[in-house]
């Protein structure tokens, strides 16, 4: 029998109504890794979650190296050098320099034994075999010395980190040619609605395109995530139950919008309560305030609102953290940018967080400025576009005005290009 790789119940609480903090604690903390673990080409790691931990296996760099073409020697010296070998990148010969002695060197290449310094070639003046470097310059000069970039054994990456194209070049400094990272959680996304259609189509009073769903999907392209495409479900209980049934097998999570509020008559909030548990979650944020959690088996189900901004904010605050857990990964907050407010709000509700679609300007001395989308509709796609980012104003402020300190969360924290 398989083992449970989730809680029962992960997503209970005994609140009514959650803060932000909360919210976010609950997720990070109840929920655990239900992605295994697969070992991948290097060059296939870009974004993958870190399955175990890397320790540096040798020194980078292995030996002492010229960081320069020039002159390699011992400091200090007090005249004319004569040179007496010629060393390039790559070679393999041991070369040994003595006292007084000086060798031609090339970028990259093994520093001789008895040489401690490299005088740049533009320094130095050659007189046939022999060599004039700078008298004043400094013991160690322009040589790299072994393991001065990563000492062996030293803690490089630990598991659960997400890999960087700059992590990828230290481990491949390293000689590693594969790497053991988390495989890709398994998402399935639907909409759920007979008045939806799929771009494309002839829409008809009444009717609405679905731009939840392909949103959804890009949000989740920026993690490591295999996205199932369910479409949109027509309004069919039996039809709707039957698929949840068969995705929940073979997928962790289930990404849906719309119907998260109260929800007794949705006929995916049913379905899910027939096959397994849920909680609605009342979120002190705006927007996005109702939100459901719950589970079918292992199979993690979140219900997003079906307002595009609630459904976009919800995801970034709760749903991205979430996969990151599932994943393997290491939830990180996003960075938060103390800036002054480019605008004025007079009446804030308070006890309530709320992120606010908007982004930076240069105000007086060059420094950034945060300015907000006119409108604060949850409908309304362009605030979305316009915005490089949220505006995050806490539950303790109750107005803003211009000149006031707010932070700024930039869309790039949350993998997002502005």
């Amino acid at each position: 029998m398989t083992s449970r790789k989730l809680l029962n119940d992960c997503f209970l609480t005994d609140k009514d109504r959650l803060s932000h903090e909360e919210c976010l604690a609950i997720l990070t903390s109840r929920l655990s890794v239900v992605a295994g673990i697969e070992e991948v080409p290097l060059g296939k790691t870009s974004g993958r979650w870190l399955a175990t931990d890397i320790t540096a296996p040798r020194n980078v760099p292995m030996h002492d190296n010229s960081a320069v073409d020039g002159y390699a020697f011992a400091a200090p010296v007090t005249g004319p050098m004569p040179v007496v070998t010629h060393i390039v990148a790559g070679d393999l010969r041991n070369h040994r320099l003595e006292p007084g002695q000086a060798a031609r060197i090339f970028t990259g290449a093994v520093m001789p034994e008895g040489a401690d310094t490299v005088a740049m070639q533009e320094d130095c003046t050659v007189n046939g075999d022999q060599v004039s470097v700078p008298l004043n310059l400094k013991r160690g000069a322009n040589a790299r010395r072994a393991g001065e970039d990563v000492a062996e054994g030293s803690a490089v990456l630990q598991s659960s980190a997400r890999l960087r194209p700059q992590d990828m070049a230290a481990l491949a400094s390293f000689g590693l040619a594969r790497v053991k990272v988390r495989a890709p959680i398994r998402v399935a996304i639907l909409s759920n609605g007979d008045e939806l259609l799929e771009p494309g189509a002839e829409i008809a009073q009444g009717q609405v395109y679905d731009s939840n769903r392909a949103m959804l999907q890009a949000l989740i392209d920026t993690l490591p995530c295999e996205v199932t495409d369910l479409g949109i479900l027509p309004d069919n209980a039996a039809l709707i139950e039957a698929t949840l049934t068969e995705v929940a097998k073979t997928h962790d999570v289930i990404l849906t919008s719309g119907g998260a509020s109260r929800g007794d008559e949705d006929h995916i909030i049913t379905a899910i309560d027939n096959l397994g548990t849920r909680h609605l979650w009342q979120i002190a944020v705006k927007p996005g305030r109702p939100m459901s959690f719950g589970q079918i088996g292992d199979c993690v189900f979140l219900g997003l609102p079906g307002n595009p901004v609630a459904a976009f904010v919800c995801f970034l605050l709760y749903v991205r953290p979430s996969l990151t857990v599932l994943g393997g990964g290491n939830h990180q907050e996003p960075v938060r940018f103390p800036v002054a407010a480019g605008f004025d709000v007079p009446d804030k509700k308070p006890g309530r967080r709320e992120f606010w679609r908007g982004w930076l300007e240069p105000g007086d001395g060059g420094r950034p400025v945060a300015h907000k989308f006119a409108r604060d509709g949850s409908g309304l796609i362009s605030g979305l576009r316009q915005a490089t980012g949220l505006i995050e104003i806490t539950e303790s402020m109750t107005s803003v005005a211009k000149g006031d300190l707010v932070s700024f969360l930039p869309f790039t924290s949350f993998g997002i290009d502005s």
